[in-house]
Parts: C-alpha cells; structure tokens; sequence
C-alpha cells in the first residue's frame, strides 16, 4: 500500500529558560515543571540534580564528582499523514547530550528516555476506559496498541530517524505498583542489580507492540529498579556513559514524580513491591502538580481522537491492515 506518511522532527534545548510550547502536552514530565511561579528554579534544580548523579555514576577519572553534565533536547515529531502540510503531533521524547569538562568533547547520549504520545493518551485514557465501562470485569479491547505500536515502529525505521539519530530509542519508566519484582544475581557495573516481574504488565504488552523488549534494573545507589524498554541488546549496544545519561536524566524525573518509590527512605531488596501509598520517603524542592497531570490525559486522549482517530479512520485502518 502506498503511504505519503512523513515526520518532521523539531529540537528545543530543555535548559532552565525552557518554556514549553502550544503543541508540547502539558502533562509531559518536563512542561508539567516549567510551569508556575517557581518555574525557572525547579528547571534548575532538575538540571543540577541529573548532572550531580551523572558524575556519581561516572566516577572514575573524575575526582572532584564535576567532570560532565548532560545537555537536554526535547524531540519532537509531527506526522504528516497526507502529505498535505497538515501535521499532528504524533510523539516527543528526550535526547541526551553529554559534555566531557575534562577533555571539551561533546558526546552524543540517548534518545528516548521520556516517552510522550496523544495517541497513547487516547488509547488508555479514552478507549480502554470507554471498552470497560459498565462491565464486570477488565478486558483490554481487541487489537488495543496496534496502530501506535505501528506508526512507532514506522518512525523508528524512517528516513527522518536515521538522519537525526545514530541508534534506536531507549525508553526508561517507572515500574509498576500493582506487580512484585524479584532481584536476580545478574549485575551490570552501571545499571546495576537485574530485577524480574511477577507477571507482565499492560504497559509491558503495549510497549511490545512498538517492538521493544523489556529490563528492569536498580542502579548502584537507586532505591528501587527502573524499567529499561529497547530494541537490540541494551547492555552491549550503548556505552556506560550512555546508560548513565539514560539513568541520571529519568531517575531524577521519577524522584520528582515518584518520591514514594524512587525517593524511598529502604532500599528494594530481593522481592520488592513498590507502593505509591509509601510515607516513608522524603521528597524534592521541586513542585511538581500530578494531580493536574492525571486530569489532563483524559481530555488529551479526547485531543486525539478527535484530530487525529476520527479524521483518519479509514485511512489508518487501511495503512495499518497493510503494515507489517
């Protein structure tokens, strides 16, 4: 089937002066603190604390603990499905860029890290909700993920990827307070002790669908795993400074969002069931607004279906038939 899908991908620099932009989805985790009266010193609070556990990581030839900092670059990626100029925000996510102090080197980090999607708004805040209401028990609606996991699938392998990016996406999030982890004996040297779930989740299966594999990890000095979602082979195709610009930029986002779990008073041990009812945990300097951002998913999946789901339906339908 012939397709006239194309991205546009567009840069903005995530530094203290950062203001997000009308099409950046207000509950994406770094416009959710760029916002308010206190805008400008939760920036810099952010940005002080990811190069401070960069350097912890990275700590060999690096006496003094201020050897890098990571340089931040919100991605993001309009679709044009018509080849007409009319385009919708399909995805953003964060690129990470590492300057080396000692020798001036700028290293190129990962891309991905955060993952934002009105699609995938729409899919769990509007049409899994729709599918279960009035029903007695939870299902998940048939072929729930497939056009997302497609059209992500379709950009990684686009022209406009490759010649913006040198490797495929990493993706790091929270994980999940309704399964239990079990510590295993595999250790890496920087992404630390390997975790493994009880059972999969809905946002393990949804994420397959985009084609990436999963991995939990607890970095050497975390609290609690963190869940690593790839193509390839993580632990060989990226460097150690590359990791750590993945582990420095999203463990301090989930301290932020997450204190109950990545900023817990104990330790995750060997079975660890993370809880966001925690209180024992202490929390940031940053405000961050999470009941805001939990209201406003739902009205972005509305966003999406009605200017990008409905409009298109026939048209995605038939592409995503034909697409492997």
């Amino acid at each position: 089937m012939n397709t006239n899908f194309t991205f546009t991908i567009k840069r903005v620099g995530f530094d203290k002066n950062y203001r997000p932009s009308d099409n950046t989805r207000v509950t994406t985790n770094f416009a959710n603190l760029a916002r308010g009266e206190r805008r400008q010193e939760n920036l810099s609070n952010t940005l002080k604390m990811i190069d401070n556990r960069f350097n912890a990581l990275a700590h060999w030839d690096n006496p003094n603990g201020d050897r890098y900092s990571v340089e931040l670059e919100i991605i993001s990626v309009d679709l044009d499905i018509e080849g007409n100029g009319q385009t919708f925000p399909a995805i953003e996510v964060l690129k990470t860029n590492i300057v080396d102090h000692k020798t001036g080197e700028r290293i190129d980090g990962i891309v991905g890290n955060n993952f934002s999607s009105y699609v995938r708004d729409y899919d769990f805040s509007v049409l899994l909700l729709d599918h279960n209401k009035h029903q007695p028990k939870f299902s998940i609606p048939d072929n729930f993920g497939e056009l997302h996991g497609k059209l992500f699938k379709y950009f990684v392998k686009s022209k406009a990827y490759k010649q913006h990016f040198k490797k495929p996406p990493v993706i790091c999030l929270s994980v999940s307070d309704s399964k239990t982890y079990y510590r295993k004996e595999n250790q890496h040297p920087v992404l630390g002790f390997e975790y493994q779930p009880n059972e999969p989740s809905l946002t393990e299966q949804y994420f397959e669908k985009m084609g990436l594999q999963v991995r939990y990890f607890m970095p050497p000095n975390s609290v609690a795993p963190l869940a690593f979602y790839f193509f390839g082979d993580l632990l060989n195709d990226y460097t150690n400074l590359e990791l750590i610009s993945t582990i420095s930029t999203m463990e301090t986002f989930q301290k932020i969002y997450r204190p109950e779990i990545y900023n817990a008073n104990a330790v995750a041990g060997q079975c660890y069931q993370p809880k966001l009812k925690n209180r024992d945990h202490s929390v940031t300097q940053i405000i961050y607004d999470r009941e805001e951002r939990n209201q406003l998913a739902n009205e972005q999946g509305k966003f999406a279906e009605k200017h990008f789901i409905k409009p298109y339906q026939t048209l995605l339908e038939q592409w995503s038939a034909h697409y492997a």
